[in-house]
């Protein structure tokens, strides 16, 4: 099946882990717990790792784990960095479904009942992402009702993909099968900068895609200061070197299976040569148009984001993406 479907409500009681690692959040993190722990029509369990943070947050963890028993605490005594927290939460994950959910980030009001009614009633789907607003410092108003369900072979989804050359996901509003996580083993350290697009690419090479259409997932947190503007067109130009990176490490190795790899390729590696001959041109003038660029660690996402409007066509960013 591809294309969009009616959705369907949820018939079972979905067991979800959410992985939450934590460095020098510890402020944000009683809002980010709340928003997992208040899901309804899902059993969902929390395990906060904390990454050596200085500013007290595994403290604050602690406290969260002590007020509800579903929040389980692991504190490093050294810092081991993102890649390597994210992939020991995940292999601790309990839940036959996984979500990775930043510290400073919120999941919506029902987004996993959403996105597990979806895989309930598609089984051949092992991914399932849906629509992050940015948010700073107020919260923007939600769209809870579902339209529809977005529903792709891996391969069709690759498809659309390689042919703008981007990432149309986030990470908060992503839920995997713990399944498929355990056998893509996490995120890969040779990726610090586009792991999450990596993964993406190869869940989709072993699985189906979906999508919920119409309601917001997740709520993603955009704070520090804007880059001058030339650093962001040397972020812009870093950004599409490891996009092309992750692409050609991706056919090399999970994708060269995939009866269409060349054409897959050659589409990707046009996409990108036409960004970057953009970008270039942009940068040559001043980088008067704006591009947006490497904002921050935490804002630097939204590269690829800001970008979405001119994807639509594709069906696969869909409508309503909120700035």
């Amino acid at each position: 099946m591809s294309g969009r479907v009616a959705p369907r409500p949820l018939a079972t009681r979905p067991t979800v882990s959410v992985v939450v690692p934590c460095y020098n959040y510890g402020h944000y993190l009683p809002e980010c717990v709340a928003s997992v722990l208040d899901q309804d029509a899902v059993e969902v369990d929390v395990l906060v790792i904390d990454d050596a943070s200085p500013d007290g947050s595994a403290r604050v963890a602690h406290d969260l784990a002590a007020a509800d028993p579903r929040v389980r605490v692991i504190a490093h005594q050294a810092n081991r960095g993102h890649i390597a927290t994210y992939n020991e939460g995940l292999a601790l994950a309990k839940g036959e479904y996984v979500v990775l959910l930043s510290a400073d980030d919120l999941l919506t009001p029902g987004s996993l009942a959403r996105a597990t009614a979806l895989m309930e009633h598609h089984p051949e789907v092992g991914l399932v992402y849906g629509f992050s607003p940015v948010f700073g410092a107020s919260r923007p108003r939600l769209r809870t009702r579902v339209r529809s369900w977005s529903v792709w072979p891996g391969e069709r989804w690759l498809e659309l993909i390689c042919r703008r050359g981007r990432n149309p996901v986030a990470t908060p509003e992503v839920v995997l099968r713990t399944g498929l996580m355990t056998e893509l083993v996490g995120y890969d350290a040779r990726m610090p900068h586009a792991a999450d697009f990596f993964l993406w690419l190869r869940a989709a090479a072993r699985a189906g895609v979906g999508r919920v259409n119409g309601a917001d997932q997740a709520l993603y947190r955009v704070h520090g200061e804007n880059m001058h503007t030339s650093e962001r067109f040397a972020g812009a130009l870093k950004d599409i070197a490891e996009r092309r990176r992750t692409f050609e490490t991706f056919f090399a190795e999970d994708g060269v299976a995939l009866p269409a790899v060349g054409r897959l390729s050659a589409m990707a590696g046009a996409a990108l040569d036409a960004q970057e001959r953009a970008t270039r041109r942009e940068l040559a003038r001043g980088g008067r148009a704006g591009v947006a660029g490497d904002v921050s660690r935490a804002a630097g996402a939204l590269m690829d984001k800001v970008r979405w409007r001119q994807f639509r066509r594709d069906g696969i960013f869909g409508r309503g993406w909120s700035m």
